[in-house]
């Protein structure tokens, strides 16, 4: 039921608009703005004092004849229509489909908002999700329920990263319902073309729902995409009982549209300029990945995020970290030595990985080949650093060993190209052929059963 409609449209900056002698508004309640000659802007409510009420314009202000405008407040906040047949469709960032004639039949509405999962109600994260690419499948494993975000540097090729998880990932169960949810934030025309070609090329867009909003739409539509995305995967995984893959690119687009909202409203700023509250906004919208018990679906992000001049302790990549569990963080130097992706996997960690791997989950020696792998490859950079300090002539045999080793590592195990799809046994059969160029008695991470199993 729509409200009463007010013609107390007082004054506009930017895009906030104050109304006063508003009675009964609430906040995230949703604003219709109908100008005189019947054309319809909406808003949403940012805050409230007595009865003034500051709206938030989902749509640019230029043009706005306050002095005739009416507003109505509609007793809702921004919802998303949901239904199947959001499968295979592209929406803006606002939940509009991309495409005339394309209006799908909802079966319900439902608050982009969502609700807070209750911790007594989650499952634990335990299954795990094969990405083809040897750098997370086989050394910092992706869990079903588990938020992983992707840290990048500008320039770095993570939309191609992107996107090649978005075609290659599947869950291990060939009976499973899976399906990608998609959403590009504050991406140029270009990007967002080459999101929707190579879905529609891979056939993945079958299984997919994405979100695409643009540079030039509103802050807003920004901080609304997200949020729609997510709703689209709760409906899927907690309604349709299907296994739910987030990625969500590029979160520091987000954090900045914050940035620009706080500032029109005058808060006072937190570090760099960001709004106080960005701690506890991220947590909104991570902590809505997990599963629940009793459930079927689960939901599984994987934020994507360029840190700003290239700094892990930016707030937009500090407070990521300290929600998330874990981080893939990408490499300039190894870009620039034609590494693809350019996977950085020592500083890189999934918290979770333990608990997706081993016996009935990936394979019986991962665990114990994955430390093996971190531990040779980190000799491995020390040893081509002391070569650099000293002299080749100054390292022994098995640090000549373990240089070759590295250099082998990053040239055929990380280095698989955006098109490779690599299954999680095909990751560690690569695994075990570089850990031969090793003496046996080196490999002292893996059990002995294992090695006289795979070690030939």
């Amino acid at each position: 039921m729509r409200h009463k409609s007010y013609k107390t449209i007082k004054r506009v900056t930017g895009p906030l608009m104050l109304v006063t002698d508003v009675e009964g508004a609430g906040y995230n309640e949703l604003v219709e703005i109908e100008q005189k000659n019947g054309e319809i802007r909406y808003g949403k409510v940012l805050e409230i004092s007595g009865t003034d009420a500051l709206v938030q314009l989902f749509s640019a202000s230029h043009g706005l004849e306050i002095s005739t405008a009416k507003a109505r407040f509609l007793g809702r906040g921004l919802t998303f229509a949901v239904s199947h047949d959001i499968i295979g469709r592209v929406f803006s960032g606002m939940g509009k489909v991309r495409r005339e004639n394309a209006n799908i039949i909802a079966e319900k509405n439902l608050d982009i908002n969502g609700s807070p999962i209750n911790p007594t109600a989650r499952d634990y994260p335990n299954e795990f999700i094969q990405t083809g690419i040897s750098a997370i499948d086989g050394l910092n494993t992706l869990v079903r329920g588990q938020k992983l975000p992707i840290f990048s540097m500008s320039g770095l090729p993570h939309a191609q990263l992107a996107a090649q998880i978005a075609r290659q990932a599947r869950v291990k169960d060939a009976n499973a319902n899976f399906a990608i949810v998609f959403c590009a934030i504050g991406i140029t025309h270009e990007e967002a073309d080459f999101f929707i070609s190579d879905f529609k090329k891979a056939g993945s867009l079958d299984h997919s729902v994405l979100f695409i909003n643009l540079a030039s739409d509103p802050a807003l539509e920004r901080i609304a995409a997200p949020r729609m995305a997510l709703t689209a995967a709760e409906y899927l995984a907690f309604d349709l009982d299907m296994h739910v893959l987030v990625i969500m690119t590029d979160m520091t687009n987000y954090a900045e549209a914050m940035r620009e909202v706080s500032a029109a409203r005058k808060e006072v700023p937190g570090r760099r300029g960001y709004p106080g509250y960005l701690y506890t906004d991220l947590a909104s919208i991570y902590e809505r990945a997990g599963r629940i018990q009793g459930h079927i679906g689960s939901i599984t992000q994987i934020p994507i995020l360029t840190m700003p001049e290239d700094d892990k302790t930016h707030p937009i990549p500090d407070l990521t970290g300290y929600i998330t569990e874990g981080q893939i963080i990408l490499s300039r130097e190894l870009n620039q030595k034609g590494v693809t992706p350019p996977i950085d996997v020592l500083p890189s960690l999934s918290r979770l990985k333990d608990k997706g791997i081993g016996k009935d989950k990936t394979r019986a020696d991962h665990s114990d080949t994955m430390n093996q792998l971190f531990a040779a490859y980190a000799k491995g950079k020390e040893s081509k650093e002391l070569a650099t300090v000293l002299g080749e002539n100054a390292l022994s045999q098995t640090d000549k060993l373990y240089a070759k080793f590295a250099d082998e590592f990053e040239r055929r195990y990380i280095n698989q190209g955006f098109q490779t799809n690599r299954s999680i046994d095909e990751t560690l059969d690569l695994g075990w052929h570089l850990l031969k160029m090793l003496p046996r008695t080196e490999l002292k991470r893996i059990k002995d059963h294992l090695l006289d199993t795979y070690y030939k």
